[in-house]
Order: C-alpha cells, then structure tokens, then sequence
C-alpha cells in the first residue's frame, strides 16, 4: 500500500472523526455515499457470508461497475477493513451495574452480540484489524474498565488478549449452532452415543473430560453462558 493510498483509507475510516473524504483529482464528482456503500457491503456479508463480498458486487447494488466503486472505497482489503470499522459501532449501553465484574461482562456480552450480528467479522484475523475509531472505542472503553480496577500495566495486555479471544471463539461457535438444523444436531447426537457405545471404556479413558459439568444444560445456549462465567472467572482473578 502506497502512502497515499494508506492516507486515503485512513481519512475514510475517520470521516466521522475530523477528516475529509478524500475527491477525485479529475472526473466527475462522487455522488454515492460512503455509509450506503458500507451498508450495502455488509448486507451482502450479513447473508451470505465474506467471500461473497467483492467490489463488483456491492457496485452492482448501485448499478455501478467495480471500477466506479474504487474511487469511494479503494481496493477490496481497504473496502473490508472498511466494513469491519463500520459496524464495529459501540452500542450506548446503560452505566453498568455496580461491580466491576458487571461492567466489565457488559462490555464481552455486547462485542458478543456484535459478532453474533455480523458472524463474518471472526472470519477477519486479527492481523486485518481495521485501525479504525470503532474498533478503538471497544479497546478504550475496556482498558477503561481495567484502569478503574487499578489492574496493573504488566496484566492489561493478557486481559485483553483474554477476553477478546473468549469472545470471538464464543460468538463463532454461538453462529455456528444457529446455522445447525435439526438434522445437524442429530446427527451431532447419534455421533455421540455411537462412541459411547463403540469405545465402552471412554469415561474411564477421559476420565476428566467426559466429568466435565456443563455450563448450562441447554446447548445452544453454551457459548453466552461460557463467555459470562469465564469473564467472572478473569474477574475474581483480576480483582
């Protein structure tokens, strides 16, 4: 990425905070709206998943050719980067409860329902993070939280790492089981009790696995209840 191309995509991601789109030097001027390309970019990934996402055919919602769509969105890395930051906005929950541990299990349940809202955003690495003012407002406010607790430096990183890991592996799999129909969890279940009964000795195998007590007793539900009890276990920990 040149420079100016670097410059450009920046002044994108931060049109709402204090920079200016970037204008074409010569052509007609832009009439489409930046927001409504974005919106349309991330419908198209809402339903039909990331790959389906590419310049020709968010332009085409527009009855634009890929071409015509560059000078808004540059290259198609940049146009996700994009999408990512956008709708990535933090959502204006209440003040918190009273602890530190509800503050802190708001924040990891509103970045989980966001992940649950657009699944594809756990299909960006972090290594593509969008260097947005979005995705900055979700890392401000829990370094926010961690500082009211006094947590010192040398452990902010860790928790952050933690927590953000916990969330993303928790909505994946959250997606993952809304996507599963009948057949799937059926055939998840005879899986199952076919091992059961082809290796007799599993619990005596796994001893520890198979003891496992599960977070809840309604599947489905497992990801939500497992991110709100290791967020309280990190708490206790950080505390």
């Amino acid at each position: 990425m040149s420079n100016q191309s670097a410059t450009e995509h920046v002044r994108r991601l931060w049109r709402h905070r204090g920079t200016t789109l970037p204008t074409p030097r010569r052509g007609p001027r832009q009439q489409l709206s930046l927001d409504e390309i974005l919106d349309a970019a991330a419908g198209i990934a809402d339903t039909d998943g990331l790959a389906a996402v590419s310049t020709r055919a968010v332009a085409a919602r527009f009855g634009r050719t890929a071409m015509a769509l560059y000078p808004y969105v540059g290259t198609k890395e940049q146009l996700l980067a994009l999408m990512q930051d956008h709708v990535s906005a933090l959502p204006r929950w209440a003040d918190p409860a009273t602890s530190a541990a509800g503050d802190l299990t708001a924040w990891a349940l509103a970045l989980f329902d966001l992940h649950l809202a657009h699944p594809w955003l756990t299909e960006r690495s972090w290594a593509q993070s969008g260097q947005g003012p979005n995705e900055q407002d979700w890392m401000e406010r829990l370094l926010g939280v961690l500082g009211r607790w006094a947590v010192p430096e040398q452990r902010r990183a860790p928790a952050v790492t933690m927590l953000y890991a916990a969330v993303r592996s928790c909505a994946e799999t959250a997606a993952a089981y809304a996507r599963m129909d009948r057949d799937g969890a059926a055939a998840w279940a005879d899986r199952a009790e076919a091992t059961w009964v082809l290796i007799p000795d599993l619990a005596e195998r796994y001893p520890l696995s198979t003891g496992l007590a599960p977070v809840t007793p309604q599947w489905r539900d497992a990801p939500r209840a497992g991110l709100i009890a290791a967020v309280r276990l990190l708490s206790e920990a950080l505390c």
